[in-house]
C-alpha cells in the first residue's frame, strides 16, 4: 500500500517537474518575458480591448499593433487613467487633441469626461495617429516620427527637422529633410525619446510573436 502511494507521488512531482520545464523553456523563449508573465497573470486587463483596436484600426488603416502599443505605454490598459497635464484614458488624449479630433469628424456633443470611454478613446487616439502617419508617409519610416508627434506634438516635430509644411497649414506635408535616425538623434526631450524606442520595441514584440 505505501509503495503504491509512493508511486503515485513520485508520479505526480515528475509531471509537475515536466510542466514546470516546459513552461520555463517557453517563458524564456518569449521576446519580453516580463511582459509575458505580467500578461498571463492580468489577461482580461491586457487583451479586453484587443477587438475594439482592430475594428478601429481597420477603418482608420493603422496597424493595431501600433495602437496596442500606444496604448499599453500611454495607461497599461487603465481607462480610468489621468495624466499629471489633463490627459485622460487608455490613449491618454488631451482635450485640445481631442477637439481636433471631433472638428475633423463633426462630433457635436463631445465632453472631456466622454475620453474615459474606452471606445471614444481609442476613436480619437487612433485618429490623432493615423494623421500623424499620413503626414510623414514619405519619410524612411513613418513611425517614429508619429510618434514624436503624439508624444511631444507637432510644433517639437517641426522644430527637430526644421521642415515647413507646404502651406495649408496643419494637414501639409512636411518637405523632405531628415530621415528616422537623424530625428531621433535631434530629439532633445528624454522622455519623448524613451516613449518611441519602448513603442517602437512593443510593436516589434506583437509583430515577432504574430498576435496583439
Amino acid at each position: 500500500m505505501f509503495r503504491a502511494i509512493r508511486r503515485v507521488i513520485l508520479v505526480l512531482l515528475v509531471g509537475l517537474l515536466a510542466a514546470a520545464a516546459v513552461g520555463g523553456w517557453w517563458w524564456l523563449r518569449t521576446p519580453d518575458p516580463m511582459y509575458t508573465v505580467y500578461e498571463t497573470v492580468f489577461r482580461e486587463r491586457f487583451h479586453r480591448y484587443d477587438g475594439m483596436i482592430e475594428e478601429v484600426a481597420r477603418r482608420h488603416e493603422v496597424d493595431p499593433m501600433i495602437i496596442k502599443a500606444v496604448v499599453w505605454r500611454e495607461s497599461q490598459f487603465r481607462p480610468e487613467k489621468t495624466g499629471t497635464e489633463g490627459e485622460r484614458g487608455l490613449m491618454q488624449i488631451t482635450e485640445g487633441a481631442a477637439r481636433d479630433w471631433t472638428k475633423s469628424e463633426k462630433i457635436t456633443d463631445f465632453a472631456p469626461k466622454d475620453l474615459f470611454d474606452p471606445k471614444t478613446n481609442i476613436e480619437a487616439g487612433t485618429w490623432l495617429l493615423a494623421r500623424a502617419l499620413r503626414r510623414y508617409e514619405g519619410k524612411d519610416d513613418p513611425l517614429p516620427f508619429a510618434l514624436a508627434e503624439y508624444n511631444a506634438g507637432r510644433r517639437n516635430v517641426v522644430r527637430w527637422t526644421g521642415e515647413r509644411t507646404d502651406g495649408h497649414g496643419d494637414s501639409g506635408q512636411p518637405t523632405p529633410g531628415v530621415n528616422s535616425q537623424e530625428l531621433q538623434a535631434k530629439i532633445d526631450i528624454t522622455s519623448t525619446r524613451a516613449y518611441i524606442k519602448t513603442v517602437q520595441e512593443r510593436v516589434q514584440f506583437y509583430r515577432q510573436r504574430g498576435r496583439l
